[in-house]
């Protein structure tokens, strides 16, 4: 089998483990009562994984499916971090109660045979 091959299979399969990942995570979250108001936000700026609100409280949520939490925290680099925060300030000044609007950047690592972790204010804005 060629490399170009391999490689295409590898990524769709990284791809199917994201999406189940950001799907289980998604459930996770409604299941503390927060309603998901984006999932895979996409912006010029970047991406957001999740978007999950419950009253004034936004979560902006990256979510990684790695072994560890360990992996999973160090998973996400300084540029993401910038990329996810300016994807989250444009997404911010569409909602018309922003003003009153308090916004946590969480991480939520899904490991195997575990629940799913999450990570309160894991980076800041």
């Amino acid at each position: 089998m060629s490399s170009v091959i391999l490689k295409r299979k590898t990524k769709k399969a990284s791809y199917k483990k994201g999406i189940r990942a950001e799907t289980y995570a998604a459930w996770f979250l409604r299941f503390q009562g927060f309603h998901i108001a984006a999932r895979r936000f996409k912006t010029r700026f970047g991406e957001i994984d999740l978007i999950a609100r419950r009253g004034s409280l936004v979560l902006i949520v990256e979510v990684k499916a790695r072994a560890t939490v360990a992996e999973a925290m160090e998973a996400i680099s300084l540029n993401a971090e910038q990329r996810i925060a300016a994807a989250a300030d444009y997404w911010l000044s569409q909602q018309a109660d922003h003003a009153r609007l308090c916004l946590r950047f969480d991480l939520i690592a899904i490991c195997p045979r575990k629940f799913p972790v999450q990570i309160a204010n894991c980076f800041g804005a």
